[in-house]
């Protein structure tokens, strides 16, 4: 089983950027997504400084890919995106079906991303005949869901789950950061900068229940599979991906390192994870539950 780095969701400075990458290459995971996925607006990095990061990872000895926006909305995006897919050097993560077109008729190797709906043996075999090496399962797949699809997943076809962070739930037209400063869309002032892990959002009770990133919405809690890695390895699951985080990045990737290499009981390390991070958890998709359930 390998350890992916999913693209960072938030919007962070270049010079942040290049520092957690540069934290990466040290790091023992084997492949890493590059790319702004969430608002075509976060124009920071250029592809060329997604290319020279990728590069560099390569170098490190990391698999590397470049990832496609989720949500297209204008010409300019298709024209970003086909740049993407065919910058000559990376396989791409195509997170929507026009990437996806753009990359079988481009003969381009590529991973189907979570937001593709991929939810039956049909879709996985539409996929592989088009070209992908690998498909990542949505948010919300179950492990009786996953466990029916691995069973008659095309040959060759590799499987990535999500399995820490706080999921990506849904995608608008609307960006809600900008919306709860009261500025429009098109003037956001890109606001979102400050927030590096997403601005929570909480019930009238308290309750932490979503986290607004743009025009993403996350979950509230953070989903952590990694009491779940024996079990995920029995399944055949080929790739785990951890969504980056502004801070203890480096405790998370050991944490599920050793969880995949079997360096200590699983439970200890999530014991101990939860004590740096000091968020609170869910697991509820997997076990067929509301998301934001905590299955002990």
């Amino acid at each position: 089983m390998k350890l992916a780095i999913g693209p960072i969701l938030y919007f962070w400075s270049r010079d942040e950027v290049f520092e957690f990458y540069r934290s990466l290459e040290r790091l023992p995971v084997d492949i890493v997504y590059l790319g702004e996925t969430v608002c075509s607006k976060r124009r920071t990095l250029t592809l060329a400084d997604w290319q020279l990061l990728a590069e560099r990872l390569a170098n490190a000895g990391k698999e590397v890919l470049l990832s496609t926006l989720t949500l297209l909305e204008s010409e300019s995006e298709l024209r970003t995106m086909r740049r993407i897919v065919n910058n000559g050097s990376f396989a791409v993560e195509a997170n929507d079906m026009a990437a996806v077109s753009v990359a079988a008729q481009a003969g381009v190797p590529f991973v189907a991303g979570p937001h593709l709906n991929s939810y039956n043996q049909a879709t996985l075999e539409l996929l592989a005949e088009l070209g992908a090496m690998r498909w990542v399962a949505p948010m919300e797949m179950s492990r009786e869901t996953m466990a029916g699809m691995q069973e008659r997943r095309p040959s060759g076809l590799q499987t990535e789950l999500f399995v820490y962070g706080r999921m990506p739930l849904a995608f608008s037209a609307r960006c809600f950061t900008a919306r709860n400063r009261d500025l429009p869309k098109d003037d956001c002032k890109l606001c979102c900068a400050d927030y590096p892990d997403g601005m929570s959002l909480a019930t009238q009770e308290g309750e932490q229940f979503l986290v607004l990133n743009g025009i993403q919405t996350q979950s509230g809690r953070t989903c952590n599979l990694l009491r779940e890695i024996p079990d995920l390895d029995a399944l055949g699951v080929d790739v785990v991906r951890l969504s980056p985080r502004s801070r203890h990045m480096g405790e998370i990737v050991d944490a599920f390192h050793r969880a995949i290499t079997g360096e200590g009981a699983v439970q200890e390390i999530y014991d101990t994870l939860g004590h740096v991070v000091g968020e609170e958890q869910c697991n509820g998709y997997w076990f067929g539950e509301a998301g934001m359930v905590v299955r002990e």
